[in-house]
């Protein structure tokens, strides 16, 4: 996958946890960003002004784990 130059997907910790894939349990990531747009944000231009999630990427089987920022 290579997003952002790195060249091999990496292990990740949530909440002081090891992160493993929910469907195929392979326990290696890509990283990347997500815009959670709104229609009222899309509509009146503003997406920029939306937030933000943070996506980790199963280098196993591809699905997307999603995080939400604290709030």
């Amino acid at each position: 996958m290579g997003l952002f130059g790195k060249t091999e997907a990496e292990r990740v910790r949530v909440a002081g946890l090891d992160l493993r894939c929910e469907i195929c349990k392979h326990d290696r990531f890509w990283q990347r960003e997500a815009q959670l747009n709104t229609a009222v944000a899309t509509f009146f231009n503003f997406d920029w002004a939306n937030a933000t999630a943070t996506c980790f990427v199963c280098d196993g089987c591809g699905h997307i784990h999603w995080f939400l920022p604290r709030r």
